[in-house]
C-alpha cells in the first residue's frame, strides 16, 4: 500500500510494508528516505509550518506603503488615480504566502522525523500507521508470556493500555491472568512433591 502527498516543491511518499514502512521525501533542499518500524512509531507529534515569511513581510509593508499614499493623496485632495497600486500588490503577496505554505504533523523518533503533510491524506496515513502499529505490538507482546517475571508482565500491560494499543479493561484482565500463571507457577513444585 502507497501513499503519496504533494504540495509545491514538496514530494512524501509512505510505502506500507508487513513489519515496517518507507518514508520518502523530496523538497527543495534534497531527498531521503527511512524505514520505521510500526512499534516504535511515537503516539505525540507537533505541528510545524513552512511558509515564506520574506514573501508575506513584503507584502505587509507594501499594504502600509499603498494605505500610506492614499491616506495622503485624501488628505492633499490630490488624485486617487494609481494609489490602490501597493495595496492590490501588497495583497497578492500575502495571499501568495498564506496559500502557499505546507502545514506538517510532526512525529519525532529515533531513526528520523515522519513529516505528513496536512491534506485530504493526512489522516487516513497516520490512522494506517496506528493501526499497524496496534497489530504489530499485540502479535508481539499482546499474549502473557509464562517466561516473564509477574512484574514484567503487569508493567507490559499497563504499557500497552497506556499507549491504547489495549484498553484499561483488557489491560486489567491480561494482568488478571498473568497473576493467574504466577500462582499455578508457584503451586507446582508443592504439587509434584505430593
Amino acid at each position: 500500500m502507497e501513499f503519496m502527498q504533494k504540495k509545491n516543491s514538496n514530494k512524501h511518499t509512505f510505502t506500507f510494508q508487513d513489519e515496517h514502512f518507507n518514508f520518502a521525501y523530496e523538497d527543495k533542499s534534497g531527498s531521503g528516505d527511512t524505514d520505521f518500524s510500526y512499534a516504535d512509531f511515537p503516539k505525540k507529534s507537533s505541528i510545524q509550518i513552512e511558509q515564506n515569511e520574506w514573501l508575506r513581510n513584503v507584502g505587509y509593508l507594501w499594504i502600509a506603503l499603498g494605505i500610506f499614499q492614499l491616506g495622503y493623496a485624501l488628505y492633499s485632495n490630490a488624485s486617487l488615480s494609481g494609489k490602490g497600486f501597493w495595496i492590490l500588490l501588497g495583497a497578492v503577496c500575502v495571499s501568495w504566502a498564506y496559500f502557499s505554505k505546507v502545514k506538517y504533523t510532526v512525529f519525532r523518533t529515533e531513526s528520523g522525523n515522519v513529516f505528513v503533510i496536512q491534506d485530504k491524506q493526512h489522516d487516513q496515513i497516520i490512522s494506517e500507521i496506528n493501526s499497524r502499529k496496534k497489530s504489530q505490538l499485540l502479535n508481539l507482546y499482546g499474549d502473557v508470556n509464562p517466561e516473564n517475571s509477574l512484574e514484567n508482565e503487569i508493567n507490559k500491560f499497563k504499557w500497552l493500555a497506556a499507549e491504547a494499543i489495549i484498553t484499561q479493561d483488557e489491560s486489567q484482565k491480561k494482568i488478571a491472568q498473568a497473576q493467574l500463571m504466577a500462582n499455578d507457577k508457584a503451586d507446582l513444585p508443592g504439587k509434584m512433591l505430593n
